[in-house]
């Protein structure tokens, strides 16, 4: 067989510019550039890194956010769109694959916005669009979940990607799609929860997870976390001490690079911004798939069937095409308008007909 991808990844931890998309798309290029100089093929942003997580579901309750929620709406970015853009310039310029959180506007309905990671190509094609299936806890407050249609492992030139935001690396069945469509590489995308119990400790938990699929999955993974910034801290905190106490709690972020084994291949790093990097080696995945598959000889798929609907999901399905209003069954006519605009006439508009409305203005 052919020599498999052999790259250095890049897990960034780093704070956004926060609630300026332009401003943190600007960072995240900065940081892209610092990577790849670095020689990484592969570059890993956190949750939602642009423009950055609404911490005050947890310090406000539901109508002191609302406006914030409105902040961060105006803030957000649209899929396609430019910043989306200059992602995929950036990712083309400098040849890396690119995995980044953003908060994406639902193109559908005002106010609706959803927790994005997007995965970009080293040409610059927009791969993946993945929206985090449930938010979790007090995120239920700013995102709408995403469907199952997103659920895709993505073949790359490093090798096939797939990719969870926070929360979902908890869940098995999510894990277990991607592995099951051949991940060999997994982006885990978080962001700092210093906000989380008292007895949570965040750093923790996200090793404990990305070991946990690492080593069931016999794949590495690469994951970014946010910081918090003495900006988030200012903007959230206010003059609240003890708001301002909670976000200065330690071990409330850690990224790295776990190998198949389960454990790190170079130290994580805790809060502090920077970025971490390591070899790997995909060809260290054989090995170990022969003690446990999961998604091959160690399972038995005549006992346990996973059925995932990868069906993507609309507000509205139509039995046929809508049709203008003008001409619906029974629509009340528009007065007929002749050539010189006055209503009542028999005239007709040669360009428009009997209604004087253009297709384009139905």
């Amino acid at each position: 067989m052919e020599n498999l991808p052999r790259f250095t990844a890049a897990a960034v931890q780093a704070a956004p510019v926060y609630l300026d998309a332009e401003a943190t798309v600007d960072k995240a290029i900065a940081l892209i550039q610092e990577a790849a100089a670095a020689g990484a093929s592969l570059v890993v942003f956190p949750e939602v890194f642009v423009p950055g997580y609404p911490y005050w579901n947890w310090t406000m309750n539901p109508v002191q956010g609302s406006p914030w929620f409105e902040r961060l709406y105006r803030s957000a970015i649209d899929v396609p769109g430019p910043q989306v853009e200059a992602l995929r310039a950036a990712a083309r310029q400098y040849g890396i694959v690119l995995v980044i959180g953003v908060n994406e506007r639902g193109p559908h309905s005002l106010g609706v916005l959803y927790n994005t990671l997007l995965t970009i190509g080293p040409d610059g094609e927009l791969l993946g669009v993945h929206r985090k299936l449930v938010p979790t806890w007090a995120e239920k407050l700013t995102w709408t979940g995403g469907d199952g249609s997103s659920l895709k492992v993505h073949p790359t030139p490093i090798g096939p990607l797939g990719a969870l935001a926070c929360g979902e690396n908890t869940n098995t069945l999510a894990r277990f799609t991607l592995l099951a469509q051949g991940e060999l590489v997994h982006a885990s995308c978080y962001i700092a929860l210093p906000v989380a119990p008292e007895d949570y400790d965040m750093a923790d938990a996200i090793a404990v997870r990305t070991a946990a699929h690492s080593f069931e999955g016999k794949v590495f993974s690469v994951v970014a976390c946010s910081t918090i910034s003495p900006e988030i801290a200012d903007t959230i905190a206010g003059d609240d001490e003890d708001v301002r106490r909670m976000l200065a709690r330690p071990r409330s972020a850690l990224s790295g690079i776990f190998g198949p084994d389960g454990r790190p291949v170079t130290e994580p790093l805790i809060d502090d911004e920077g970025i971490v990097y390591a070899e790997i080696d995909l060809a260290k995945c054989i090995q170990p798939k022969q003690m446990h598959d999961i998604v091959g000889h160690y399972n038995r798929f005549d006992v346990f069937q996973l059925h995932v609907d990868n069906r993507p999901r609309t507000p509205v399905t139509f039995a046929t095409a809508p049709t203008p209003y003008d001409s619906a069954p029974g629509a009340a006519p528009h007065p007929p308008t002749d050539t010189t605009g006055i209503k009542g006439s028999s005239g007709t508009n040669s360009t428009t007909g009997t209604t004087g409305i253009t297709k384009e203005e139905v």
